[in-house]
């Protein structure tokens, strides 16, 4: 009896070893895909200008993964090696906490959770498990425990100084790579305005109030009630600013995103997304709200997925870049490519060169081509992490 249970023990142990070492490659595989279509001649000269440009992607979930992010991986969307090779200069990491069971882009409950069965399944820290805020917490450990270990080649970034000084260490050694920290629904709040200080401290400058479902800040275009913001969104809002923390509408109802440009004193923008007028998607910004933005200063950050420009192909992202120049100018055109965000693209970070070929396909100039790749997220970041306050020491 006793060698039949020990036998049943270590079969038990055996699976579970074997769930923990290939679940989490096998969620991830599953779900950031890249749909192997075919993929348009590089020219020599968009290869020449992208060995130029200073790229910047306002939006990638690539921390959520369990996965080297130093070494280059054969799953996903994004690692240091090919943000290399795509010679991207700056990369904002965002934070996803929660995301509900059936996920769409109609209509979510907050009443369930995919991520934590992930959490658990990649064994983070099991502070981890029931906190939303504790997951935000881990993913900026990791990225300042792989830019420690990068030997100079990743650079943290939450401030304006670090950004000087990311560009600086590039024009030495043009490989180097930043990262900013972001929060993709600050539902990780927890419903405590404290919170927002442990999220500063640990490096997050920039936030979008909702993901797919309503929180306590605000609604969601994807949630139940679809409202605009709450008290206390307003007051994280007016926090956020204060602290130099930019305000990111992506995934807002349209009430949240009215009112949130209604109050803004600074700069917003949408980090990942696309717009109506060439895909019309709930989740994209129409010409008005595109307008509001571009009014505050801030930024429009065009996706590469589906869902966000009707298509996966080079040229539907430039279509959708060229709508945003031509409505209200160049300055409010970016890149927010949501990579590793659960998402199927036709390339990923290291052929980031198909932009810039589809850009001057589409008629943009080398200047314009310049602030639309990463000009412009540089001059607004570097403006907005520019506390108007001093933050709480």
């Amino acid at each position: 009896m006793r060698r039949w249970l020990t036998g049943i023990l270590l079969v038990v142990a055996l699976a579970a070893l074997a769930f923990f070492a290939l679940a989490p490659g096998m969620i991830e595989r599953g779900l950031n895909q890249i749909d192997g279509k075919p993929l348009p001649q590089v020219s020599a000269r968009a290869k020449a200008l992208h060995a130029t440009l200073t790229i910047v992607d306002l939006h990638s979930d690539s921390l959520l993964w369990s996965r080297d992010f130093l070494k280059r991986a054969d799953r996903g969307h994004m690692d240091l090696p090919r943000l290399e090779e795509g010679n991207v200069a700056l990369q904002v990491l965002a934070s996803t906490t929660k995301s509900p069971e059936g996920q769409n882009y109609d209509a979510n409950g907050a009443d369930t959770d995919n991520i934590t069965g992930l959490v658990i399944a990649q064994l983070q820290p099991v502070r981890t498990w029931n906190s939303l805020l504790e997951r935000s917490l881990w993913h900026a450990t990791k990225l300042h425990r792989d830019a420690r270990a990068s030997d100079g080649q990743l650079r943290a970034v939450a401030s304006a100084a670090d950004l000087a000084a990311l560009f600086a260490a590039r024009r030495a050694k043009p490989h180097t790579t930043g990262a900013m920290l972001s929060i993709e629904g600050l539902h990780n709040l927890e419903d405590d305005i404290a919170n927002l200080d442990k999220l500063y401290k640990a490096g997050f400058r920039m936030a979008g109030l909702t993901h797919f479902f309503d929180n306590d800040l605000a609604g969601s275009m994807h949630g139940l009630k679809k409202g605009g913001l709450t008290p206390f969104g307003r007051e994280v809002i007016t926090a956020m600013e204060a602290r130099g923390m930019i305000v990111d509408v992506a995934h807002c109802s349209k009430a949240c995103v009215a009112d949130i440009l209604e109050m803004a004193r600074r700069p917003v923008v949408s980090s990942h997304g696309g717009v109506q007028a060439t895909c019309r998607v709930n989740r994209n910004l129409d010409d008005d709200q595109i307008r509001g933005v571009a009014a505050t200063g801030g930024l429009v950050g065009i996706g590469y997925w589906d869902a966000a420009v009707c298509d996966t192909s080079p040229a539907s992202i430039a279509k959708a870049m060229k709508h945003v120049r031509d409505l209200v100018g160049i300055d409010h055109v970016a890149l927010g490519s949501d990579f590793d965000g659960a998402t199927t693209v036709r390339f990923d970070t290291s052929k980031l060169v198909q932009i810039t070929q589809a850009l001057i396909d589409a008629g943009f100039t080398d200047d314009e081509i310049r602030a639309a790749m990463g000009g412009n997220a540089i001059r607004v970041l570097g403006a907005g992490l520019v506390p108007l306050t001093p933050p709480a020491p």
